[in-house]
């Protein structure tokens, strides 16, 4: 083949043209956030997203530094268990789930005999990810999405999660105003990410739509059917060292928050 020597200029100009579509791409200042997102729109549209539902949930939208503030702040999981527990469970939870237990026993019964998962563990993922819905956050999703998606640090994980939330919107299982969450995006009250609510959320409560923020059957059935998808085993232990202790990991896999939902669930069934 032969060898074509380019100019200096062509050359200088092509780098520079090359970094700078790989620039826009992400970005960790707000500079390109406005460009970046419509270009997000586009693609989005050219997914299958309906322009409605793209206009609805991402027109306004604007770049959140508080949440790339509490993306790089995050210590919580870097606590010894004995450090974690203390911080995150007490008597007054355990009590108050086991109330919770016997009001809802016979969704969560509904839901064990469907999915195999008992209901100490789906409570108590419950009662550790927003205390029983009590705190399920208020930040508007798609903003917070939006931003983690233009971050370069994690662009193609969060870009994923955004185009998962719209689908939520495009097929009519909540509209962009009711989806406020965590500040990374999480959903509803076991805290689920949008492309995981795609997946596994289901309807329990009889009306077909998938609502993890204000119907509990849906999102206890939800929870339950997450699980079982990772490969729950009816009828086996979650303790450590047990068949389902690395299922429960795959809801969150961090050590110490992994063994305390193991240990409340055993509080919760009382042992």
């Amino acid at each position: 083949m032969k060898l074509i020597r380019l100019p200096l200029a062509v050359l200088a100009f092509t780098v520079m043209t090359t970094a700078s579509a790989h620039a826009a791409s992400c970005g960790n200042t707000s500079a390109g956030f406005g460009a970046w997102l419509e270009r997000f729109k586009r693609e989005a549209v050219s997914k299958g997203i309906s322009k409605r539902a793209v206009s609805s949930a991402l027109n306004g939208v604007t770049y959140n530094r508080t949440v790339i503030r509490l993306d790089r702040n995050q210590k919580s999981f870097k606590l010894s268990f004995n450090q974690f527990w203390k911080r995150r469970v007490n008597n007054a939870m355990i009590n108050r789930g086991k109330r919770l237990m016997k009001r809802h026993g016979r969704t969560l019964s509904r839901i064990e005999k469907r999915y195999g998962v008992p209901p100490s563990v789906i409570v108590a993922i419950w009662g550790l990810e927003t205390g029983y819905g009590a705190n399920s956050g208020k930040m508007r999703i798609f903003r917070s999405l939006a931003t983690l998606a233009y971050d370069c640090r994690r662009s193609a994980f969060f870009k994923n999660e955004l185009m998962s939330a719209l689908k939520i919107v495009h097929r009519g299982d909540m509209s962009p105003k009711q989806m406020r969450g965590a500040w990374a995006g999480e959903i509803g009250q076991t805290q689920f990410l949008a492309s995981s609510y795609i997946k596994f959320a289901v309807s329990a409560d009889g009306n077909r739509r998938r609502d993890l923020i204000r119907s509990v059957p849906d999102v206890l059935a939800s929870t339950a059917n997450y699980l079982r998808a990772y490969g729950w085993k009816r009828g086996k232990g979650f303790g450590p060292g047990q068949p389902n202790y690395p299922v429960i990991k795959q809801w969150n896999r961090a050590g110490v928050y992994v063994k305390t939902i193991s240990r409340m669930a055993r509080m919760l069934d009382g042992r």
